[in-house]
């Protein structure tokens, strides 16, 4: 019984320990991940997302802490002494020894903040210090989302290129076998066979290489998605889906409000606007409640010493106003309005960035849209005429030299045509952020 006990405890826990890897399967790794997949993997786990979140909820903690002072501040103090000698005192002209050997008190002291302009800068900013935390962890969002989606797409390319050089060494396999048997049939000479081993060799080089550069290309994207090295990760190659991707309205034009940097800035500008109001409330007096109970206990016994109390208690209103500051007001003062007035040149200067950023993204898509519609065509071209000379040369009509040439062609427009479709969806990227269209809500 015991034994049939044991069994069944260790079938549950194999189960209960298969179910929790199933449960936690999919948020470590992706089965099948397309772009948005990766992106939003790469949100949930790329160390700068994390770490701009952390530091959201250390600015939430640094709010609370400054405006814990608009709470009572409640303290307690306690002291004991013994006196090595009585202090002496004058009375009535004569020095007398006052006081008692032994003594402690027990303080309770409340302190409520009536005005402070201390506790009033941190209410009025905490929104838009709150709101600095969020749009810096946006722009680091934007950041993350621009690079996986490139990275995303070159190691498709690089995919892709490596299928193209596979069905080419292929054809070339195919070519060197039947240039192979007409030199043994005497029907040609051994060029055409020696110059289909050398096309092959050259394929299978290029193909080596790209495998190479597939792992690279996979070890960049993992690290910008946040992806364990010894996970598997496998990418969902869809030509025509990312084919329907390239198009993007080019009549759209920049607004600066839209874009992340330029948000940012305003925000810091409300909060130096601010701190210009904070310096000129250094005139306003500081305003204060307090309140206190002390317990005093006296006795020249030590042991005694708590047997009896003297309690005092106090409360009152407390008001600090400055009255002369050496200047400091009037220069704090003028410090903030220039800083205020600075960020008027940030701004300026911030606009003529985004400016070039638009124009130099929206010339780079629109030169590399119609690169990408080019070389379709010149792929679907370069194909047809393989496939004509390819039967030519089987026919006796065409040399070899025209097949291995139309070959090389038909290769290098694929791979051109690959390398223009990576162009442009990563010149779209670009041109979002340019736009400010570019978002982790998206």
């Amino acid at each position: 019984m015991k034994k049939t006990i044991y069994l069944a405890a260790i079938v549950g826990m194999v189960f209960h320990s298969s179910y929790t890897f199933a449960q936690q399967l999919p948020d470590s790794l992706l089965p099948d991940a397309n772009l948005r997949d990766c992106i939003k993997y790469a949100l949930s786990h790329q160390p700068v997302v994390r770490q701009s979140l952390i530091d959201e909820a250390i600015t939430e903690a640094t709010i609370k802490s400054k405006l814990a002072d608009w709470y009572p501040q409640i303290n307690l103090d306690y002291n004991i002494q013994h006196y090595l000698q009585i202090p002496t005192s004058y009375f009535q002209g004569n020095p007398v020894r006052l006081g008692v050997s032994n003594n402690s008190t027990i303080g309770f002291s409340l302190t409520q903040n009536l005005f402070n302009r201390d506790v009033l800068l941190a209410s009025r900013s905490a929104r838009d210090v709150r709101q600095q935390a969020k749009q810096t962890t946006a722009s680091n969002q934007i950041d993350v989302i621009t690079n996986v989606s490139k990275a995303y797409y070159n190691v498709l390319l690089t995919k892709r290129q490596i299928t193209v050089l596979e069905e080419d060494i292929i054809r070339l396999e195919r070519s060197q076998k039947d240039a192979y048997n007409q030199y043994q049939g005497g029907i040609v000479d051994k060029t055409d066979y020696k110059r289909a081993n050398i096309s092959l060799n050259n394929a299978k080089a290029q193909r080596k290489t790209a495998s190479e550069q597939l792992n690279s290309s996979y070890a960049v994207l993992r690290e910008l998605m946040g992806y364990p090295n010894s996970g598997d990760l496998k990418l969902v190659d869809d030509t025509l889906q990312m084919e329907s991707e390239v198009s993007l309205d080019t009549s759209t034009t920049v607004t600066y409000e839209n874009r992340i940097e330029y948000q940012l800035l305003q925000t810091q500008q409300r909060l130096l606007q601010a701190e210009l109001k904070y310096n000129k409330w250094s005139l306003l007096p500081t305003v204060s409640a307090f309140a206190n109970y002390n317990a005093a206990y006296l006795n020249n016994e030590f042991s005694k010493l708590y047997q009896d109390n003297f309690p005092n208690s106090l409360f009152g209103l407390k008001l600090s106003l400055p009255i002369f500051q050496g200047f400091r007001r009037t220069q704090n003062i003028r410090a903030a309005e220039l800083q205020l007035k600075r960020t008027d040149w940030d701004f300026a200067a911030l606009k003529n960035q985004i400016n070039t950023e638009y124009t130099q993204a929206m010339s780079a898509y629109k030169s590399s849209f119609y690169n990408y519609v080019v070389l379709r065509e010149n792929m679907q071209e370069a194909k047809e005429v393989y496939d004509l000379i390819a039967l030519q040369y089987k026919e006796g009509v065409k040399t070899y030299l025209e097949v291995i040439t139309s070959e090389t062609d038909l290769r290098t427009a694929q791979i051109n045509y690959f390398n223009a479709l990576y162009e442009v969806l990563s010149s779209k990227i670009d041109l979002q952020k340019a736009l400010g269209t570019l978002t982790a809500n998206n």
